[in-house]
């Protein structure tokens, strides 16, 4: 395959969604992801409390619920959710303010008659990429399954996984049948800052995302646009076994489904 006709089938495959995709102006707030590890046997309660206290907590005092999954195989009890904020002061003016509220406290209390129901809490903050897509409902109603993806980029190519997402990756994400969620760098000064890609898809089900995702490897335009970058990385763009994915579902109070 020679170069010029790599160049022909990328501009043909993708054409103005590339364009578009470069003028799109990036959502300027600051994101959070938390990740929640139940104590055992605990899980139901804290979803409990997340349900019927914590969110309508988190909206009082200025924070956006974005979204609210566990993970579809489950062992290790998590719920990974995802808040937004205007930017880093308000971010902590808001947690501030939530875990000093009597309600919460309160709410917290008799949730925990019988022991904590957190273990472990893990966090990171991120930032929107310019060709982020917000999180859209679901066309029929139904819950969709979620994948987070993490990519690892090689020393100084997260511009480059950057650049083949933006010109031809999401595209040909949406071209299989994938809707595509946000996308995230991790704020400055967090490990992996300079290197992890962040992001998620929404699918109808498992066998949907499977067949997604043959088809896009199989598609030639994905072929050439893989081969230039890598040939112009001089090598891959990921490390080894730098992409991770995880399959994710909606709770009953999340609001993306």
């Amino acid at each position: 395959m020679t170069k010029w006709f790599c160049l022909g089938v990328l501009a043909a495959g993708l054409g103005a969604g590339a364009v578009r995709a470069e003028e799109k102006k990036a959502d300027g707030r600051l994101f959070e992801l938390r990740t929640y590890h139940a104590a055992p046997g605990k899980l139901d309660a804290l979803l409990a409390r997340f349900r019927g206290h914590t969110c309508k907590l988190f909206e009082k005092h200025g924070m956006t619920n974005v979204g609210y999954w566990v993970p579809v195989e489950n062992p290790d009890r998590l719920l990974i959710y995802l808040l937004a904020y205007p930017d880093r002061a308000a971010r902590d003016a808001s947690w501030k303010a939530f875990l000093g509220d009597e309600a919460w406290k309160k709410a917290a209390a008799e949730s925990e008659r019988e022991g904590k129901l957190v273990a472990k809490v893990e966090e990171l903050f991120l930032t929107a990429t310019d060709f982020s897509s917000s999180f859209q409902p679901s066309g029929g109603g139904a819950d969709r399954l979620f994948e987070m993806r993490t990519y690892t980029t090689t020393p100084g190519n997260l511009p480059a996984l950057h650049r083949r997402f933006r010109e031809h990756t999401t595209g040909l994400f949406a071209k299989h049948g994938m809707t595509n969620g946000e996308y995230f760098s991790l704020a400055a000064g967090q490990k992996g800052a300079d290197n992890i890609l962040l992001y998620f898809l929404a699918h109808k089900d498992a066998a949907a995302a499977a067949k997604s995702f043959a088809d896009f490897r199989a598609d030639p335009v994905w072929v050439a646009a893989k081969k230039a970058s890598e040939e112009a990385a001089g090598g891959s763009l990921t490390t080894p076994d730098g992409v991770k994915s995880l399959f994710l579902k909606p709770v009953d109070f999340s609001p993306v489904k």
